[in-house]
């Protein structure tokens, strides 16, 4: 038990909440880790949903009766979401991040702890509403995406590889038509990895024309699996044909000169369906 001042307090709480996303904590579990009466620890917590409500840092929701408590639901304000996906923008549009074949230079952005931390909320908001039991991604670069977004849902993420891995254990693998290249690829996923009838948000990097996505998502038929959202950080916009429908994309790259070195990018989907 720790007896401390209210205002150690309230920041130890805080802390608690930050760190435990989306999970029901019982009012009894601050009462008796504090000695405080619970009629003080929900004064406490009004002024911690106050307060994490006018800076932008999520919902502190509330949940009555006996096996109640509360729930920390982080979130991301839309001016918020604009003003930081306009910087990254401006950041991903400078001349010499063009790479030879048109494509665009990302792996410094995808390691950035502190950029991936807001693109992982930005994602988190957008399926807020969604009951979510893993996050999946494809190897490579959907990786560090995947998991600051698992950080806030506070779920597991799950791999699929481009190769087997004889420490995966058996697999189901499946062969897919790469969207931009058109030729068939192969990827694959533990079956230890996924347990069936799983609720799935898929995450990658980029897409063009969806076929990786559209791979995992067939790959997720095989777990009889549900995908309840796809969420990409950057797709191209000058696509005739998308194998994929039903996605939320952050940014949308508009065009790309490589004999002019020019890159105009636009915001994505995410703030068409917030608007």
């Amino acid at each position: 038990m720790k007896k401390m001042r209210r205002s150690a307090r309230l920041v130890d709480m805080t802390q608690y909440l930050l760190t435990h996303p989306h999970t029901l904590i019982p009012l009894t579990l601050f009462s008796e880790q504090y000695g405080s009466a619970k009629s003080s620890i929900s004064e406490d917590l009004s002024i911690i949903k106050d307060a994490f409500e006018s800076e932008g840092v999520g919902l502190l929701k509330t949940v009555a009766g006996a096996a109640g408590g509360v729930k920390y639901i982080p979130m991301t304000k839309q001016e918020q979401a604009e003003q930081f996906m306009g910087e990254l923008i401006q950041y991903l549009e400078k001349p010499e991040r063009l790479l030879p074949g048109g494509y665009l230079y990302m792996s410094d952005v995808l390691g950035n702890p502190q950029t991936l931390e807001k693109i992982g909320r930005l994602f988190a908001t957008a399926f807020v509403d969604q009951e979510i039991d893993v996050v999946m991604t494809v190897e490579t670069k959907g990786i560090p995406l995947a998991y600051a977004t698992a950080r806030f849902l506070n779920v597991p993420v799950v791999i699929v590889r481009r190769d087997n891995k004889v420490t995966e254990g058996s697999v189901v693998s499946i062969n897919y038509v790469s969207g931009s290249s058109k030729r068939i690829q192969t990827m694959s996923l533990a079956r230890r990895a996924l347990a069936e009838q799983s609720r799935v948000l898929v995450v990658d990097d980029f897409m063009k024309a969806g076929g990786t996505v559209r791979g995992m998502i067939d790959l997720l038929q095989e777990f009889q699996a549900t995908v309840v959202g796809c969420g990409v950080l950057v797709e191209a916009a000058d696509v005739t044909e998308r194998l994929v429908d039903d996605y939320v994309s952050l940014a949308k790259l508009q065009d790309v000169d490589v004999k002019e070195k020019q890159v105009k990018i636009t915001l994505g989907s995410y703030f068409e369906q917030s608007s």
